[in-house]
């Protein structure tokens, strides 16, 4: 069984590199497992030729995505269709509590305290055209303050309201004193560059994206494994 570990794909090069990253720390974490990176669009290997190109044609595809939206529901499934391959899609990553740590701990090390209450975050994700996947993007906002005593709100950087700057409207009535803004993004690109261009000039500090943490790994094996699991019970 093989790992295909799908991204969308971007035109930036630090996307690619991240997932690659995760890779590398899957191969570390579990050595026997046949682990592959591919994209839907804009870089290679596509995840088409990925599939028709493994010996057995048997893989789970786990989406190196945090929202179970279009791209996840649609645009994987459609290909993995058409390679004509043995292989089931593994659910998103979402709103995993590892990756809500992962998000904390970028914070930390931008240098936020958990005990100041002063501080206003504002999670900064893509937006869908799927309402029910901004609903469950909005809970990380929330599960992000847990054991801080900070306070949240979620902003979005293309598609729906609130934008970042109206996000920060509300942060400051609620009494934040120190925003920053925390890219709820798997990896650096062209989005989370616009995002750091508006905080510049706010003159808000921006923490790093998730990136490649081995607990975002550990995320994508556990969708593998879980996969494997219902493919055992089907």
């Amino acid at each position: 069984m093989t790992l295909v570990l799908t991204a969308h794909g971007s035109a930036d090069p630090r996307s690619a590199a991240t997932a690659r990253s995760v890779a590398d720390t899957i191969r570390r974490l579990r050595p026997d497992l046949d682990v592959r990176v591919a994209f839907c669009e804009q870089n290679t290997p596509n995840l088409r030729d990925v599939l028709t190109t493994l010996p057995h044609r048997r893989a789970v595809v786990v989406p190196f995505l945090l929202a179970d939206a279009y791209h996840a529901r649609v645009d994987i499934p459609a290909m993995i269709a058409d390679s004509g391959a043995d292989a089931r899609r593994a659910d998103a990553l979402g709103e995993d509590d590892r990756l809500i740590h992962v998000l904390r701990q970028r914070l930390e090390q931008a240098g936020i305290s958990r005990l100041d209450p002063g501080v206003g975050i504002l999670v900064t994700a893509v937006g869908s055209s799927q309402q029910q996947a901004n609903q469950r993007t909005a809970t990380v906002a929330r599960e992000l303050t847990l054991m801080t005593r900070w306070t949240a709100t979620t902003a979005f950087a293309t598609g729906p309201h609130p934008t970042p700057a109206e996000a920060a409207d509300v942060l400051r009535e609620r009494g934040a004193t120190r925003l920053v803004v925390a890219p709820w993004f798997l990896a650096h690109g062209r989005i989370t560059d616009r995002v750091a261009t508006f905080a510049r000039a706010q003159h808000i500090p921006m923490s790093a994206p998730l990136g490649a943490h081995r607990q975002v790994a550990e995320t994508v094996l556990d969708r593998f494994d879980a996969a494997l699991d219902h493919r055992a019970a089907a």
